[in-house]
């Protein structure tokens, strides 16, 4: 192979291995490129709404943010010893309410039908929705950051 991405699934790889099995599989001069959409969380009223909703409702959300932070860590691990090359660039993906709380409802932080704070969580998003409408749209913004 010439190129091997994961995108938004190197949190659940054990570096190590991953990387024996990157090399067995790159050809000479393969490349391997990992990359995130981290959604913006300030400095637009909505992102900033969104998060609070998270941070008000989502089960283990600030344990999942928190993991995030040694995200960096596990890469350098991965590639060492060769330097990490990033970049970043802004990405936005433009949802309807149906789309928004599909994305809403696929984060493994948010209480499931029947949990606790499940009916909040959504009584929540519909009160965002009306208070942040552009037109049936929501934007959300990204940095998306690959390694």
């Amino acid at each position: 192979m010439d190129l091997i991405t994961a995108g938004q699934a190197f949190h659940g790889f054990d570096p190590a291995p991953a990387r024996k099995e990157c090399a067995r599989a790159l050809g000479p001069g393969g490349r391997v490129v990992l990359v995130w959409n981290d959604r913006r969380k300030h400095g637009a009223p909505f992102q900033e709404a969104y998060e609070k909703l998270l941070e008000t409702y989502a089960t283990d959300y600030a344990e999942v943010e928190h993991g995030l932070m040694g995200r960096l860590e596990n890469i350098r691990s991965f590639f060492a010893p060769n330097p990490v090359n990033t970049t970043t660039f802004g990405n936005r993906q433009v949802l309807d309410y149906k789309g928004l709380l599909g994305r809403l409802r696929s984060s493994s932080y948010v209480p499931a039908e029947g949990q606790p704070g499940h009916s909040e969580i959504l009584d929540e998003l519909e009160r965002i929705i009306r208070d942040h409408d552009n037109g049936g749209r929501i934007v959300m913004e990204y940095d998306t950051r690959a390694y």
